[in-house]
């Protein structure tokens, strides 16, 4: 029966993403002079050459780190929204460590991403206490240390890391030494995409083969049951908030390691929000993150490709987004044949006697 609940719930998301995808096409269809063309694009235009396909998986590193993230929060029932601040601490506290002219090569980088992810560590573990102490939703405070982490973030830049010489806001540039090493010739693609995807094992096996996933799964499916059961789910709480304000923080890291030659960014970049499209797509399953990751990818290059050749937005791509998570989202989205399912596998064990 659980096999079977969990084919419907991968049905039901691939049927949610057909839905969007027709609506996006359909909405291409009406407002293109050119639709064929736009619709090549979009569809075809990440594949027809190495440096797009390149794009894909360089847009794909940092949506692996914080998809996985949230999916790690959200999997305790905790909807912690800081993986975006701790993204972008990770970024400033590895650029602090990475314009330190005086570190050997391979050691460089890993201090770098080790301090990013301490700092995306104690960014999401925050609301984590607030809610065991207090019980104030981590929500809505986890929403509003995001802008917490930006204007800090950019005081620290402003006043300390900058490069006044540069003509903007930016820092100084980061040494050699600290950057990774890029992996494909002809694109950007680099060493970051390995380590996610090891962060990715290590988080399914952590999840599914430890005694600490267990308990973060089933304080997520029923916190007043895990607690009888002798879990302190206090303890289980701060656990996932800070593995994943880790791993997040480790991302925006080895995102500024890997694509960047100082620290630039003056808003806060966006990947955490779509880290959680990611997990979302993933229904909190690290094994499916990277199906999540790619796809989210893909749509945004295809989309991108689009709006420079064609006369259609990129754009587009927030009506797909939109339409999958109401969908996927939506109890009530294919509500009648689930309760059909059900109802079938009760009557057919009450006939076997199973």
């Amino acid at each position: 029966m659980f096999k079977q609940k969990k084919l419907f719930e991968l049905f039901r998301t691939v049927l949610a993403i057909v839905i969007a995808l027709i609506i996006a096409l359909i909405t291409i269809l009406f407002a293109s002079e050119e639709p064929g063309r736009a619709l090549s694009l979009f569809l075809f235009g990440p594949m027809d050459s190495l440096r797009h396909f390149g794009n894909v998986l360089e847009m794909m590193i940092p949506l692996l780190f914080t998809g996985l993230a949230v999916s790690l929060m959200f999997s305790a029932a905790q909807f912690n929204l800081g993986a975006e601040g701790a993204f972008f601490l990770g970024g400033i506290s590895a650029t602090a460590v990475a314009i330190n002219q005086n570190l050997i090569p391979f050691v460089h980088p890993v201090l770098s991403i080790l301090a990013g992810g301490l700092a995306g560590a104690v960014f999401c573990g925050i609301p984590a206490l607030l809610k065991v102490k207090w019980n104030a939703s981590e929500l809505v405070s986890s929403l509003m240390f995001n802008y917490v982490a930006l204007f800090l973030g950019l005081y620290l830049i402003n006043y300390y890391m900058r490069d006044v010489d540069a003509g903007a806001m930016v820092s100084f540039r980061l040494a050699e030494t600290s950057k990774l090493v890029k992996l494909i010739p002809g694109t950007r693609v680099h060493f970051g995409l390995i380590i996610a995807a090891l962060t990715v094992v290590a988080g399914y096996y952590f999840m599914y083969r430890t005694r600490w996933g267990y308990r973060i799964r089933l304080t997520g499916l029923n916190s007043s049951f895990a607690r009888y059961s002798g879990i302190r789910t206090a303890s289980v709480i701060i656990l996932s908030q800070v593995l994943g304000g880790f791993i997040a923080g480790s991302g925006g890291a080895i995102e500024i390691l890997g694509m960047y030659r100082r620290f630039s960014w003056q808003s806060l970049p966006g990947y955490g929000w779509d880290g959680i499209i990611v997990a979302i797509l993933a229904r909190n399953n690290p094994a499916l993150i990277p199906v999540g990751a790619f796809f989210l990818a893909y749509l945004r290059i295809g989309a991108d490709l689009m709006a420079r050749s064609s006369d259609v937005q990129s754009e587009v791509v927030y009506i797909i987004q939109g339409v999958m998570i109401v969908l996927i989202a939506a109890e009530s989205f294919l509500a009648h044949y689930r309760h059909k399912l059900v109802y079938r596998e009760a009557r057919k064990s009450a006939t076997t006697g199973e």
